[in-house]
């Protein structure tokens, strides 16, 4: 006599285990039942919420790229370096605060704590509405106020750690991939809405820049608060963190990352600097420079989808070569003054990086899905390496993000030592070409066990 297992296909056949708090006890995304009666509504739901929140975080992580622009106009007088330390410095603490919120997620749950840090952005916008009122406190006091915009820097690694658990891995790029973009794409609406918020009403007024965005950190979170779900399976002890910190993959995943995220969010930051400081365009960087980073956002979901077709790995290559071949256009431009290039040049990049972000993250998830197989692939070891793995999206999202702060601080390096920005786009390019060659070993090589297992 054989046992045929029926799968649940309604809704009324699944039980949540629903607990106080909006906590769901039960969550089984890759049974195809349980996905099709009740997982793929809920996920999306929080998916849609968690998109909102980690937007409104980059806008604010990116406000004072684009305020940097029309500081003079307002008093205040900053070098080309000083102008690129400004807006470095957010990028930095985004990247150090990512760890910490990784961690968050298992310890509050991902729902709660998506309310406290939408929350928390009040901070750096109401700091920015203030500061650039009284350019009298100098320069050091204006760093330390812009460093809180690093609140929103971090909003993205709790987002990633939180959403990965909801999808089943079929499906995890094009998710990660949609709430990443989605978050990226509020530094191209930041550097869009500023400028045009800021002249309202015929005169300039900074100020309006860090209180529009005060209310709709509110409304983030109140909106997570009424819509989004904790995780049980997700609410674990912070061990699967600490223990994605063991694999190679997590580090090797980490400096790739750097080339991709961490050069989306450096240029994005220095785009409208260097358009002003190289070719004394600051029209063009208030009306044009958000397109940078609007390009690269709507790019990012189409490198995860690519590599749930083809790998994760070789789109990742492919987006490292044309990152060496924009690098390598933006430095023939500055040489030549050709403006109209160099903008193609970075639109390119940005093209690049957000493909290569999409790639890079869904490299991560199959990486440990192949090491829970070599292990064995029980059910148990499976959800391990599925905690792991949100754990090192955390890490390596942290790591990567100081690329945000070392491509502007690379810029200001080389301004102010050669009198112009080539040496560090001739050091973009190497750095490129190498991280193409450590893909390709490490991933693509004829033969290994992760080009075989197609990550």
């Amino acid at each position: 006599m054989t046992t045929t297992s029926v799968q649940p296909n309604t809704a009324d056949e699944i039980d949540l285990q629903h607990r106080p708090g909006r906590w769901i006890g039960h969550w089984a995304p890759e049974d195809p039942g349980f996905w099709r009666a009740v997982g793929s509504r809920i996920a999306r739901r929080n998916l849609i919420y968690s998109i909102f929140a980690e937007h409104i975080g980059f806008s604010v992580w990116l406000l004072w790229s684009i305020v940097v622009v029309r500081l003079d106009d307002v008093g205040w007088q900053l070098t080309t370096s000083q102008a690129l330390w400004l807006t470095a410095v957010p990028s930095g603490v985004g990247a150090l605060l990512r760890l910490p919120y990784t961690f968050a997620v298992p310890v509050f749950g991902g729902r709660n704590w998506t309310i406290i840090s939408a929350l928390l952005l009040i901070i750096p916008c109401a700091g920015l509405a203030w500061a650039v009122q009284h350019p009298e406190i100098g320069f050091l006091p204006l760093v330390l106020i812009a460093a809180t915009a690093g609140f929103g820097g971090g909003n993205f690694a709790s987002s990633m750690a939180n959403i990965s658990f909801f999808y089943p891995e079929r499906e995890k790029g094009w998710a990660l991939g949609l709430n990443a973009a989605g978050g990226n794409i509020g530094v191209a609406v930041v550097q869009f809405l500023v400028p045009q918020v800021i002249v309202l009403g015929g005169g300039l007024a900074l100020a309006r820049a860090g209180l529009m965005y005060i209310p709709l950190a509110v409304i983030a979170a109140v909106c997570a608060f009424l819509f989004m779900d904790n995780l049980v399976e997700a609410k674990a002890d912070v061990g699967p963190v600490w223990a994605s910190l063991r694999h190679r993959d997590t580090w090797i995943m980490s400096l790739l990352y750097i080339g991709t995220f961490g050069s989306f969010i450096g240029y994005s930051a220095a785009f409208p600097t260097l358009l002003t400081s190289v070719f004394g365009r600051p029209d063009i960087a208030l009306a044009w420079a958000f397109l940078g980073a609007g390009v690269g956002s709507v790019f990012r979901p189409l490198g995860g989808r690519l590599s749930d077709v083809v790998g994760g790995a070789r789109v990742t290559v492919a987006s490292f070569v044309l990152m060496a071949g924009g690098a390598y256009l933006a430095l023939w431009s500055v040489e030549g003054r050709r403006l109209g290039v160099f903008f193609v040049a970075f639109m390119l990049l940005f093209i690049a990086t957000g493909i290569g972000n999409g790639s890079t993250y869904r490299m991560i998830s199959r990486i440990f899905q192949v090491k829970g197989e070599d292990l064995g692939g029980s059910p148990e070891t499976m959800l391990a390496m599925r905690r792991q793995a949100a754990g090192a999206l955390g890490i390596i999202s942290s790591v990567g993000a100081f690329g945000g702060f070392l491509v502007p601080i690379c810029y200001a390096w080389a301004k102010s030592t050669y009198g112009g920005i080539q040496p560090a786009l001739r050091f973009y390019v190497g750095f490129f070409l190498l991280l193409l060659l450590v893909t390709w070993v490490a991933y693509v090589r004829p033969g290994s066990r992760m080009a075989r297992a197609g990550v």
